[in-house]
């Protein structure tokens, strides 16, 4: 046999050269011839299907997990030289496939998975001979089996037939198929060295064992399948007739299980009748039983009843029970203050008495019972009577506490001595009954109305004598000389030197009354509230006026002693009945209690007003601070009596503006007016005087008379420069400067004045420059008279043309030029005298000439400027000059 080409050593070293670069090892090279053909169909020789000579090489890639395995497809070149053509991965291959075309079985086919087209035949494989074939199928399968760890799918060729095959052969196969994992085989070795045994084949030496065993027993029959499938039924129907025999030999042995089964079965019939019977009288006893149970529980629960109904009797006729000593202190106990105790234990006894037969306390069932009826019926008229009887005495007790304290005049203020109010004893006298009315208020809470009215009218006699007395007394013992309210008025006379007096005694006697009084009625208001049993959210704590008080006068007697302070709405103290209405019932008691007082306010205001309107700023502060440190729902009637005095403060100062302002538009209608007017000086004394008064927030009311005076001034200061335009200019800048003098420094500090300054400044600048262009044109009109006609014409005419124009030839410039130049000396004199004739106020002289020669500089420059544009060939006196002459002037 001639050689196989995968020996041949020149082969693989060409394949190798082939694929250097690769880092691929060829393990087997076969010369093969490749062809075409189409699926299904032996193929046609043509042209394109002539068979092409080929080298199928096998080549390995070593890596460091695992092995690749490739396929490649050689070709040769022109020059017989070899050269890759196609490389396939083995990992790919899905089927190997021998072509049954082939009557020689040499052509086989190689199906890949990933191949694009498989509408395609691929390419057919021929082999010179059979074990060619066999040898490089073999070395394929054994690499995917080794390496891939699978087999493809053979169609054609028995791999019976091939593991036969490769056992015959297996001295010639090379160490090439031998288990690749082992690495590649080493270069220097030697051919013997290569010649190795098949260890692993495609089917193992036992499954090859049992092949021989099966086709040796079927050896007779196995060349027919016909045959072979008679033997194997006639043995299936030996067997299940062996079967059915060995059943049948069985049938005694089922007959004695079937009698045992028989006897079971009667065994258990009669046991579940005897079970049946027992039953029925276990039953019957069950049920005597529990009939016995149920008589002996009746008993037992009937006993339990009566023991606890005898209890409940028991209790209710306890409950019933009316003890005599209560029953005779609530129908005509006395009330003085040592049996205050015994009518409150009363009181407290009548309270749960009548809350133990209500039926939240009572079970619903003994509501209707004629008993309870009658004891309520009973109560009731207990509590009725207790409740006129306490009611009466109160309304006594209250307004003989109050005719008392009128009737001894030494507790008010007289004559030589301010008399500060002291409730201490009135109100420890009142707290005796503090708990009475508590009582009162839970028996029966329509009865304190009528004791909240006696209450608030004996009180407020006490409480508008207290502040009359007060009031008259403080007007009477302040000394404060009475300044008039003519203070901007035109005419001077000595009231200047009155309005300077101090009245500062004026506003401290208004806060000595706010001292006084506003945190006595907050007290008085606090004590009422709690004392009558008012459930209000609480507002100020005892004595919570202090930061609106001055000179440190704060009621020690009662904020050491009274529990009677409204706390702030935010300090919810978890009252049960806090509700808008008593809110508002308390508001109306209050104003029963203190209405009236606020006549005595008044009364200290318009006398503070009558004798220096100024100091109603101070007084507007002073009830500002009062105002901010109320609460907003402290004692009502409080704060309404604050607001009022700030608003007739308001109203006051308000009068009295309108009355200066009067003053103000009266200097119109005199006669013609020079110089500084008298309130301009004025309005700066009021204005300081005012700021000295300022305290707290009144800078709001200040500003606001501020603007009404300035307004003023300045309207009537128009209308007098009106009634004479020759000297208008003269009055209002004279006028205007003596403002900014008068009022520098205040406006420093104050806005509203600092804006009016901004504002006089600017008209004063105004009325500067009209009355120095009077003065100007006056003496130099036909100069520059002449220059407006140039200016005029110099915006429609070139200058050259202008001097062309009638009246404004080389010839009238020379004339208008030495008429008003040639004595200048004596014009600017002129225009001295005269800004000074005027002039009342000396000391603006030397600013006002300052700003006049300016002013006519500027215009002499002008003219100069045009007049060298025009006429360029003559000659005036130069800008220089004239500025040396106004310099020397």
């Amino acid at each position: 046999m001639a050689k196989s080409s995968a020996d041949d050593e020149e082969l693989r070293r060409a394949c190798e050269a082939a694929i250097e670069g690769t880092k691929q090892k060829v393990v087997m090279s076969i010369r093969v011839a490749k062809s075409h053909g189409i699926w299904g169909k032996s193929a046609k020789l043509g042209r394109g299907q002539m068979a092409k000579p080929r080298v199928l090489a096998i080549s390995t890639k070593a890596k460091t997990q695992r092995t690749k395995a490739f396929l490649r497809v050689l070709k040769y070149s022109t020059g017989g030289v070899l050269e890759p053509a196609k490389l396939y991965k083995l990992k790919h291959l899905s089927k190997v496939e021998v072509v049954t075309n082939d009557p020689s079985g040499c052509t086989f086919t190689l199906g890949f998975d990933n191949l694009r087209s498989q509408s395609v035949a691929p390419p057919q494989w021929t082999m010179r001979n059979v074990d060619d074939r066999n040898r490089l199928l073999m070395c394929i399968l054994n690499i995917c089996k080794d390496v891939l760890g699978r087999l493809p799918k053979v169609v054609g060729i028995d791999v019976v037939e091939m593991a036969l095959w490769a056992k015959e052969h297996t001295p010639t196969i090379t160490k090439q198929l031998v288990n690749l994992q082992d690495g590649p085989v080493e270069a220097g070795m030697t051919e013997g060295d290569m010649k190795v045994t098949v260890e692993r084949e495609l089917v193992s030496q036992a499954e090859e064992e049992d092949m021989e065993a099966l086709l040796g027993t079927y050896v007779m029959g196995i060349s027919e399948a016909e045959a072979f499938s008679e033997r194997l039924k006639r043995e299936l129907q030996a067997l299940e007739a062996a079967n059915v025999h060995a059943i049948l030999e069985n049938e005694p042995l089922v007959d004695e299980v079937l009698q045992g089964l028989d006897s079971a079965t009667n065994c258990v019939e009669d046991m579940d009748e005897w079970l049946g019977i027992f039953n029925v009288k276990l039953r019957h006893m069950r049920e005597d039983i529990e009939s016995i149970e149920t008589r002996n529980n009746k008993l037992e629960m009937l006993s339990v009843n009566n023991k606890s109904l005898i209890e409940e009797l028991d209790k209710l006729l306890e409950r019933l029970h009316i003890p005599s000593e209560y029953a005779a202190c609530l129908t005509g106990g006395s009330f003085d203050e040592a049996r205050m105790f015994e009518n409150i234990d009363s009181c407290e006894w009548l309270t749960n008495a009548l809350c133990s037969l209500e039926v939240p306390s009572l079970d619903p069932s003994y509501a209707d019972m004629h008993a309870v009826r009658e004891k309520r019926a009973e109560l009731e008229k207990l509590k009725t009577t207790f409740v006129r009887r306490a009611s009466e005495f109160l309304r006594n007790y209250f307004a003989s506490l109050v005719d008392f304290m009128i009737s001894d005049k030494s507790y008010f203020s007289q004559r030589g001595q301010l008399k500060r109010p002291d409730h201490a004893d009135l109100r420890y006298k009142c707290r005796t009954y503090a708990r009475l009315l508590q009582h009162l208020k839970s028996l029966d809470k329509n009865c304190l109305s009528p004791l909240q009215k006696a209450y608030c009218s004996s009180l407020n006699l006490l409480l508008r004598r207290e502040a009359r007395e007060f009031a008259n007394e403080l007007r009477a013992s302040t000394k404060a000389s009475r300044n008039p309210t003519v203070w901007l008025e035109g005419s001077t006379g000595s009231s200047q030197n009155v309005n300077n007096q101090d009245t500062s005694t004026v506003s401290e006697a208004y806060a000595k009354m706010l001292t006084i009084f506003i945190p006595l009625l907050v007290d008085e208001s606090s004590f009422f509230a709690h004392f009558m049993c008012f459930e209000v959210p609480v507002l100020v704590p005892p004595g919570g006026l202090a930061n609106g008080k001055e000179g440190g006068m704060n009621d020690d007697e009662d904020g050491n002693d009274d529990d009677l302070g409204i706390m702030d709405l935010d300090d919810n103290d978890n009252k049960a009945g806090k509700s808008a209405a008593d809110l508002e019932a308390l508001n109306e008691s209050l104003r029963d209690l203190l209405d009236g007082i606020q006549e005595d306010f008044y009364a200290v205001v318009d006398w503070a007003y009558k004798i220096d309107p100024l100091r109603c700023i101070s007084m507007h502060g002073i009830t500002e601070r009062y105002i901010s440190g109320q609460k907003a729902d402290a004692a009502g009637f409080v704060r309404l009596l604050l607001d009022d005095l700030e608003s007739r403060i308001s109203m006051q100062f308000t009068r009295f503006v309108e009355e200066a302002c009067h003053q103000i538009e009266r200097n119109e209608r005199n006669v013609r007016q020079v110089g500084v007017l008298s309130y301009i000086p004025r309005f700066a004394t009021l204005a300081t005087r005012m700021e000295q008064y300022i305290q707290g927030q009144s800078r709001d009311l200040v500003d606001q008379a501020y603007t009404k005076f300035v307004t003023i001034m300045f309207v009537t200061l128009d209308k007098i420069g009106q009634a004479d335009p020759k000297y208008a200019d003269i009055l209002l800048l004279e006028n205007y400067a003596a403002f900014q003098n008068s009022l520098y420094d205040l406006a420093n500090v104050v806005p509203t004045l600092a804006k009016f300054y901004h504002q006089a400044s600017e008209a004063y600048e105004q009325s500067c420059t009209r009355h120095i262009n009077m003065i100007i044109y006056y003496q130099f009109e036909r100069l520059f008279q002449f220059a407006r006609r140039i200016e005029d014409l110099i915006y429609t005419i070139t200058p050259e043309e202008i001097p062309f124009q009638l009246g404004l030839s080389k010839v009238d410039l020379r004339k208008v030029v030495k008429s008003s130049l040639s004595g200048v000396d004596k014009s600017i004199s002129a225009m001295y005298k005269k800004l000074q004739k005027n002039l009342t106020s000396e000391e603006l002289l030397p600013s006002l000439w300052d700003k006049c020669k300016k002013e006519f500089l500027e215009k002499y420059d002008s003219f100069a400027q045009l007049v060298a544009k025009v006429y360029p060939s003559e000659n005036i006196p130069s800008v220089t000059e004239m500025r040396e002459l106004l310099a020397s002037m």
